[in-house]
């Protein structure tokens, strides 16, 4: 029951986190690193590809392979959580704590890498 509930936790936030790069773009602008090209292009198609992850995230069939693509997601904004720490963007410590959450939220994902079903445990008869 905990597994199932996490789960809908997990697909409520990458759906409202999706949205919020539409919500608030001009955030997501602030942080975005120098050297990343097309930043505006690159925040409203995060934000599309979390609102679809957490969709897959949903069913069974696609639950495994949106784990690892958020995991890769999650992986890929690495470089835009570095450069919230060097710009102490909005302050130091809210950044550092969101650099430090994505490896939280890397294990989450993987613990629906392995099967894509919720299964109830299995009690002795």
């Amino acid at each position: 029951m905990l597994r199932k509930g996490l789960l809908i936790v997990m697909v409520v936030l990458y759906i409202l986190a999706g949205c919020n790069h539409f919500i608030n773009s001009e955030f997501y602008l602030k942080i975005m690193p120098s050297y990343i090209p097309y930043h505006f292009v690159l925040i409203v198609a995060s934000g599309i590809i979390e609102i679809i992850l957490g969709i897959l995230l949903i069913f069974n069939k696609t639950r495994s392979v949106a784990a690892w693509l958020i995991i890769a997601m999650l992986v890929a904004f690495m470089p835009v959580h570095i450069q919230m720490m060097k710009d102490a963007q909005p302050t130091l410590f809210i950044s550092i704590a969101r650099f430090f959450l994505q490896f939280v939220l890397i294990y989450w994902a993987y613990t629906y890498t392995r099967n894509g079903t919720i299964t109830r445990a299995h009690t002795p008869a």
